[in-house]
Formats: structure tokens, C-alpha cells, sequence
């Protein structure tokens, strides 16, 4: 697993809680991370919603320097599945 995907793993558990539904945000070239109600874990299995960006982007959005919707608008960050369970991962993101 790479470093990023760890520290990534840390981030993500500060910022999300009790989320209702499964996420996956996939880092291209580092591995994926899973959210959903058991909490964050690195993995990659089937999920409502993916969200996928570079290490670059994902670093941006986990650290404030970028929101998630302007990401998006910006084709940083793809979306796959259930928009509305990305806006509510985005909120709590951003």
C-alpha cells in the first residue's frame, strides 16, 4: 500500500463520521480507499458512488486547498454512481 493511500486513510477518518452509504475514492496510480458506515479503510470493492483523481488533487481536496465541486467542474475529479452521495462526501470535504 502506498504512503499515500495511508496517510489519506488518517485524513479521511478525521473528516468523515457515520457515513450513510459506501464511497470509494480511487487514487490514480496509488490504490483506492473505502468510506461507508463501518468508517475508512484502504480496499477496493464495489461501492454507490467512486470518485476518482490523481495524488495531486486528492491531497488538494483532503487538505482545504480545493474544493470537491470545483474540482469536479474542473474534470480534476470524476464521478461514477450516485451524484448525490458525492455532494454529500463534497460537504463534509470541503
Amino acid at each position: 500500500m502506498s504512503e499515500i493511500i495511508d496517510a489519506a486513510v488518517v485524513a479521511l477518518s478525521e473528516k468523515v463520521q457515520g457515513f450513510d452509504g459506501v464511497a470509494k475514492f480511487v487514487v490514480t496510480g496509488e490504490g483506492a480507499i473505502m468510506v461507508d458506515g463501518d468508517g475508512v479503510r484502504a480496499g477496493d470493492e464495489a461501492a454507490d458512488v467512486t470518485l476518482t483523481a490523481d495524488a495531486e488533487t486528492f491531497k488538494a481536496i483532503l487538505d482545504g486547498d480545493l474544493n470537491p465541486t470545483a474540482a469536479f467542474m474542473s474534470g480534476k475529479l470524476t464521478v461514477d454512481g450516485s451524484m448525490g452521495m458525492a455532494m454529500q462526501l463534497g460537504a463534509t470535504l470541503g
